[in-house]
């Protein structure tokens, strides 16, 4: 009886990690090339976290800007849907990065962290976006 308790106690306790495995964020770093094949492939949500200054002087096409350092970066961010896979860019990759870690604390699912930025996107030749 002893050994069925302790069976079924543990079973228990493994089902609970799997559970919630299923429920972590999970943060990928990705090329531009795996970046084109998303949006093509995937409903996500394009945030681009520079500033207005920087995001005026061009941005990805379809992308949304939230400045990662203004003081209400953390109350924009409520307004994207968690359940969405999010893909974050700046200009070489450090702001995207540590907004990846607040996304990811704040319960998103699926993070996307776009590795050296508008910078790499530009050399790779993928087009950009300006306000004319």
């Amino acid at each position: 009886m002893k050994k069925i308790t302790i069976f079924l106690s543990l079973l228990f306790a493994l089902s609970l990690t799997n559970c919630a495995n299923e429920t972590q964020s999970e943060i990928k770093v990705i090329s531009p090339e795996e970046m084109q094949t998303l949006l093509e492939l995937d409903d996500v949500q394009i945030v681009d976290v520079r500033t207005p200054e920087e995001y005026k002087n061009g941005f990805i096409d379809n992308s949304q800007n939230i400045d990662f350092n203004s003081p209400t970066f953390d109350e924009d961010i409520t307004k994207l849907d968690k359940t969405k896979p999010v893909i974050l860019y700046c200009k070489s990759g450090g702001r995207s990065a540590k907004c990846s870690e607040k996304l990811k604390k704040a319960g998103f699912v699926k993070i996307y962290d776009l590795e050296g930025g508008i910078t790499k996107w530009k050399f790779e030749g993928f087009e950009i976006e300006t306000f004319n």
